[in-house]
């Protein structure tokens, strides 16, 4: 190998780090690694009142401990809350769907205009024959 084409080719790695940086902070910002430690938490708070509704049942029910909650407000308040957890889990799945399509269409883009780019260059070849 030449200087010109090590040149060429350190030009070429820099281009991709460049564009893998891009997408590593797009994907941060749909919800990467960043929505992690979110997502633990929102799990951690979902899985608890559901947790303690349950408890609060069978203090009532096995023990007859007297709880403040009506008996069938508990179970209420559990459907709507993994009613909730669903509707979250919707929405987080939308978000990567969104870049799934995203990341699809722009590897279209790229294809379509290196395509066009090698007809060119064949149109270019044809002409100098």
């Amino acid at each position: 190998m030449n200087i010109e084409e090590n040149v060429s080719l350190e030009q070429e790695l820099e281009h991709f780090r460049a564009e893998k940086e891009k997408i590593r902070n797009l994907v941060g910002q749909i919800g990467g690694k960043g929505s992690a430690k979110q997502d633990k938490i929102i799990n951690f708070v979902f899985f608890n009142v559901i947790i303690l509704l349950f408890i609060f049942d069978i203090l009532r029910h096995l023990f007859s401990i007297s709880v403040p909650l009506p008996p069938l407000f508990a179970i209420e308040i559990g459907i709507l809350v993994v009613s909730l957890k669903i509707i979250w889990m919707i929405y987080k799945q939308t978000k990567v769907e969104h870049f799934q399509f995203w990341i699809l269409n722009s590897i279209e883009f790229r294809l379509n205009s290196v395509s066009k780019q090698l007809n060119d260059i064949e149109e270019k070849l044809n002409m100098t024959d």
